[in-house]
This record gives structure tokens, sequence and C-alpha cells, in this order.
């Protein structure tokens, strides 16, 4: 097995890389990094600092997964970098370790980051979740599962971006991201419910087709009633249950709370231009 590692690669002694795992050219990998079965590291990718990463992920040139955190209050520690299955891991990719010990920085399963995306000391990337080129997100950044990022914007530091989500592109995310939501602008607004997404994810088809109508009726009741959120929201306990529903209701019941950004607006009643589904 030793031919799939690149003559040139540097491994440290207490690397545990799987038999089958492969190392590009001048890659460096460190001595507390841990590497699944059937995992590609590119040519030039640095592992460093207490590193997992599961089986099947693929990891290409250049990227820098472990390294310290771009934050002052680092102090040396070595929290977990943790990274699942079957990821795509794209060129120039970075992503840090968290600021203190016990902490952690946590990569789910099935991601696609595209090229030059940086993830932030103890950001949460759940399962599923595309994100396109470029596309920084700040510390204590929560994605949640199937949410899509397009390219080049920043997410604030402890923003939350819900489930099947989608951002626009060249959008400034400087507050939560509503689940089942399309949102994009600078400032950003909630448009309209993600639609395409969720057709895409099989909301509309016969087994998901109540979801879907009662999510347009959520939406609706949310930003286009003309209700405040508060009113909204307890509108919200009058509609039959659904479980994407209550999910949705209790996302933005949280962003509310201390600690969190707060949720993204929806444009105001009768504004031009944006869906009303």
């Amino acid at each position: 097995m030793a031919t799939l590692i690149h003559p040139t690669a540097v491994i440290h002694p207490g690397a545990d890389l799987h038999p089958t795992v492969q190392v590009g050219a001048y890659a460096v990998i460190g001595a507390r990094v841990k590497v699944g079965p059937e995992t590609t590291i590119g040519p030039h990718v640095v592992l460093d600092g207490w590193t997992e990463i599961g089986a099947r992920t693929r990891i290409f040139p250049s990227a820098t997964i472990g390294s310290e955190p771009q934050d002052l209050k680092y102090d040396g520690s070595e929290g977990l970098v943790s990274i699942g299955d079957d990821n795509y891991i794209r060129e120039y990719v970075t992503i840090n370790r968290p600021t203190f010990e016990k902490e952690a920085t946590i990569v789910g399963n099935g991601n696609l980051l595209m090229a030059y995306v940086h993830v932030g000391h103890n950001c949460v990337i759940e399962d599923q979740v595309v994100i396109s080129n470029a596309v920084a997100l700040s510390g204590y950044v929560h994605i949640e599962s199937k949410a899509r990022l397009s390219g080049v914007f920043g997410v604030h530091q402890f923003v939350h971006i819900g489930r099947h989500a989608m951002v626009g592109g060249m959008s400034r995310i400087n507050r939560d991201v509503p689940p089942y939501t399309l949102v994009e602008g600078n400032p950003a607004k909630v448009r309209s419910l993600n639609l395409v997404g969720l057709k895409r994810a099989g909301f509309v088809d016969a087994t998901g087709g109540q979801t879907f109508l009662a999510l347009k009726q959520a939406f609706r009741i949310l930003y286009r009633s003309g209700l405040t959120l508060k009113e909204a929201l307890e509108k919200l306990d009058l509609l039959p249950y659904d479980e994407h529903v209550q999910h949705l209701q209790r996302f933005l019941q949280l962003s509310q709370q201390s600690g969190r950004r707060g949720p993204i607006p929806g444009r105001r009643v009768g504004t031009p231009g944006d869906d009303d589904d």
C-alpha cells in the first residue's frame, strides 16, 4: 500500500492513515491527524492539528485543514476538527480548528465545499450542504443540512442558516437565514420559499405535497400578512401539525434569543419583484 503515498509527501509518524488512503505530492500531514478508508488527499494539501477525516472524502490540491483559527483569543489549544464521510473539499479550501480546547469545528457527511471556501473556527456544517466558490464563513456559523450557498459572499459570525435554504450570490449575510427560504441581496431579504430546492428535494411530489402546501401557508403568514413576527409565529400555532413548519417556527423563535443574530427580514408587503409564494 506504500505506493498510494507519494514519496515527496511529509507524514508525521504519529498520523493515523487507513491503508487505503491516497496522498499526493508534497502533502503535509501532522501528528494528530486521523484519516479514514478510501479518502484521497491531493497534492500540497496540509492537514494539521487534531483533525479527524472520515471515509471516501476527496480533498483537492492546496486545501488546508486544521490550522490555527483567525481569532486573537486563540491561546494555542488544539480543539478538534471533525470531517465526516463522502465530502468533496475543493482547491484552496481552508477549515480552521476551534478557538479553545474541548471545542470543535465540524463538517458532516456528503458536503461539497467548492474552491476558496473558508470555514472559520467553531463552525458546524451538517449534511449534504453545497457551498459555492469564495464563500467565507466567520466563526461559530451553523449551517443546517441541504442548504445551498451561492458564491462570493461572507457570513457574519454566529449566523445560523436553516435547512433547505438557498442564499443568492454576492449577498451580505449578517443575520439568520430561515429554513426553506430563498434569501439574497445587500442588505439581504427573504424573497420567497426556495421553490426549486424544495421541488428537487421531493416536497412537491405525492409524498411531500401536503408539506409543501403547509410551508406555503406558513410563508404567507410570516412574510405576506403584514403581521409582526411575534404575531405571525403565534398564528402558526393554529395550523395543522407539520414537522417542517414546526422546524421553521422553532428556528425563528430561537433566532430571537440572546446570543443569536436574529432572522433576516422579509420584504414589505406589496414590494414588486418578488414571488408571492
